[in-house]
């Protein structure tokens, strides 16, 4: 795993040259890790080799909403960053080499594939799957339950619900997010309605609303987004599918 159980000695030395960092039980620190100042690192994380976490990061927030279950610890990857001001929750695992941003959200039950970029201010709720070279941009919002495979691409602005009653069902539903399959795309500021699933290859225009789920190798815009053309195969990724 490329980490080490820290002794108090070696914690006491962490927290003296770094002002205001603040590191709970069972933490285990890697060999080159860079932590920034007035880091709050919870109760059991693991942080591997050459991790950079910056400044007034949280790292291994339990929600406020304590679960029944025992959450697992919070992993950060070998070679990951994890930039100023993000908070990473309890449960969530960044696979190496992932960047994850200022400011970003990452909560419970979660888990980033390796060389996945997270953009600034990105939301990831909880029960989410994301796969490795996945690229979420600036500001996109990732309701819970959903799954974005490997190679997905998310741009900025991206919304994604997972409640088809907004909040106004009798009885509580069954939260359903969003899937993406592997290298799925979905342009500036769109809209994704609960369920959806974003078949491989297909891309979404920007400020596209998507209702209906949209097939493998095509493109989609509108809103609703309605069928425009099949992607250029100049564009897959691979040959078939």
């Amino acid at each position: 795993m490329g980490h080490s159980e820290q002794t108090p000695a070696q914690k006491a030395k962490i927290c003296q040259s770094n002002t205001g960092l603040q590191v709970g039980k069972n933490v285990r620190v890697g060999k080159r890790v860079k932590i920034g100042h007035h880091v709050v690192i919870k109760d059991d994380v693991v942080i591997e080799d050459d991790v950079e976490i910056g400044d007034f990061a949280v790292i291994g927030r339990l929600p406020y909403k304590r679960e029944t279950t025992e959450l697992a610890p919070t992993v950060i990857g070998a070679g990951s960053r994890v930039g100023t001001h993000a908070i990473i929750y309890k449960g969530v695992t960044i696979h190496p080499q992932s960047y994850v941003a200022d400011m970003v959200t990452v909560r419970e039950h979660v888990t980033i594939g390796e060389q996945s970029i997270i953009g600034r201010g990105v939301a990831i709720e909880e029960h989410t799957t994301i796969g490795a070279h996945v690229k979420i941009e600036t500001n996109a919002y990732i309701t819970a339950f959903s799954i974005l495979e490997d190679r997905a691409f998310i741009a900025p602005g991206v919304i994604t619900s997972n409640d088809p009653f907004a909040a106004r069902a009798k009885v509580r539903p069954a939260f359903k997010g969003v899937t993406v399959k592997y290298g799925g795309r979905i342009g500036a500021g769109s809209v994704i309605l609960p369920g959806i699933t974003i078949e491989r290859e297909a891309f979404v225009g920007a400020g596209s609303v998507v209702t209906k789920d949209v097939p493998a190798k095509t493109i989609v815009v509108g809103n609703p987004a309605r069928y425009l053309r099949d992607v250029p195969k100049v564009q897959w990724l691979e040959e078939s599918i």
